[in-house]
């Protein structure tokens, strides 16, 4: 978008006529903003699109981020747009007039037509697509899931998510399985060695590989398709945390070559809060045994693994509502926004003294969540800084070898945001 369109896109998605204003009274006035704002930028590149603050604004409105700090801390749990909230209170309230005629006999019939726009956006069979509460809950299913005996060998990182890390070391405990630990040095641009790591590790024993897609202690995107081709041309099972990808960036399942792979919902699609999904493929439903009990483990039938006993149907079917927000922005626009959010302040900050980036630039590796590291200053330190001067709220990483600040902007982040970030940063590393 050049620059004369920029100058004109306020006006062009500005105020209403008198008539427009009484004829849509029943629809809030950031919603109808930010429908016309939606058709102003049809033929407008996700690329230009990235950069315009005014089409982000309306986007913002669609939220209710507290005023009183700034939240760029999405990495761990992001907040809901207003009408995932909507839905969910009013599920909450329908499901109190008589909840079990109407959470099993009314909302839980909601579940299939979900199933099956999840694996629309996920680009798989509604027949692979489970719907339960995170991604920790989700991989947890398969690694206790798996036939493993003693002897068996798991590759997995040092940089993988704690609780799968810990669901391995149980699995050693109990079972008798070895788990082979990789230690990779990140962020790394080199897809050699990032494959590498993992096919050095392959052995005639190994039968399954754990892949992390996005690491969430610094944003690094992995080559999970080639690591995946690799795993299977040896006969091995490949798990996939996709606890930050799914509805971050563009891929389709299919495309990972994966057997299992898991996400948080309530992560970057905007979901309710505890609310997730599993894609296990089709022919590895059977032998694959369902955390939660029920009458046949060797089930063929996905829905094998929701026997989770009575469980929140009014978060489970506001997910449709985030399905809808996340259809309306487009999955390209999205990761165009969230890579350039990114770079805008990683880039302002990155040349000044002892500023050490431990994330990605490219758009190949990373996308959304950055790490900064300052020199001789413990990651808590910034942390502190930024809430306690700026109300700047990031979480600090101690993890394996990756030390630093993690700072994950959203959709609804403004640039005045990053501005005053960026001031934070610069104050706390020359001072």
């Amino acid at each position: 978008m050049n620059s004369q369109n920029r100058r004109h896109f306020l006006k062009r998605v500005g105020a209403f006529s008198a008539f427009t204003f009484f004829s849509s009274l029943s629809q809030p006035v950031w919603s109808r903003n930010l429908e016309k704002a939606l058709r102003e930028a049809e033929g407008v590149s996700a690329a230009d699109l990235a950069t315009e603050e005014d089409f982000w604004y309306y986007i913002r409105q669609s939220f209710t981020v507290s005023p009183s700090i700034i939240n760029l801390n999405n990495g761990g749990v992001s907040p809901a747009p207003k009408s995932v909230q909507d839905a969910m209170k009013r599920y909450y309230d329908f499901s109190n007039e008589a909840p079990s005629y109407y959470m099993w006999r009314i909302l839980d019939q909601g579940r299939e037509p979900l199933r099956k726009n999840l694996a629309k956006t996920a680009g798989c069979s509604p027949e692979e697509v489970v719907i339960n509460r995170n991604s920790s809950e989700g991989l947890e299913t398969v690694i206790f899931g798996l036939t493993l005996k003693a002897g068996d060998e798991v590759v997995a990182a040092k940089q993988d998510y704690p609780n799968m890390v810990n669901a391995y070391k149980q699995r050693e405990m109990r079972d008798g399985i070895k788990v082979v630990w990789i230690n990779l040095e990140l962020p790394s641009e080199d897809e050699n060695y990032l494959v590498n790591q993992y096919v050095n590790a392959f052995s005639s024993k190994t039968k399954v590989v754990h892949l992390t897609h996005i690491i969430n202690w610094n944003g690094q995107i992995l080559p999970v398709r080639r690591i995946a081709d690799e795993a299977h041309r040896r006969g091995i099972q490949v798990v996939v945390d996709g606890a930050h990808s799914f509805a971050h960036f563009q891929f389709k399942i299919s495309e990972l070559n994966c057997d299992y792979f898991a996400s948080s919902l309530h992560k970057w699609l905007y979901a309710p809060i505890g609310s997730g999904m599993l894609y296990v493929k089709k022919e590895k439903i059977k032998e694959l045994y369902p955390l939660f009990a029920m009458g046949d483990p060797k089930s063929e039938d996905i829905r094998k693994f929701e026997a989770l006993g009575t469980r929140p149907f009014f978060i489970e079917q506001a997910i449709g509502k985030a399905l809808e927000f996340h259809e309306m922005i487009g999955i390209e626009r999205k990761e165009k926004r969230l890579h350039f959010l990114k770079n805008y302040w990683m880039e302002k900050v990155k040349n000044l003294p002892k500023v050490r980036l431990n994330t990605s630039l490219d758009p190949k590796w990373g996308c959304a969540i950055g790490n900064i590291g300052i020199d001789g200053k413990k990651p808590g330190e910034l942390d502190s800084f930024l809430f306690n001067n700026y109300k700047i709220h990031t979480v600090g990483i101690e993890w394996e070898n990756i030390h630093g600040v993690r700072i994950t902007p959203s959709v609804y982040t403004s640039l005045d945001n990053l501005d005053l970030l960026v001031e934070g940063i610069t104050k706390f590393a020359t001072s």
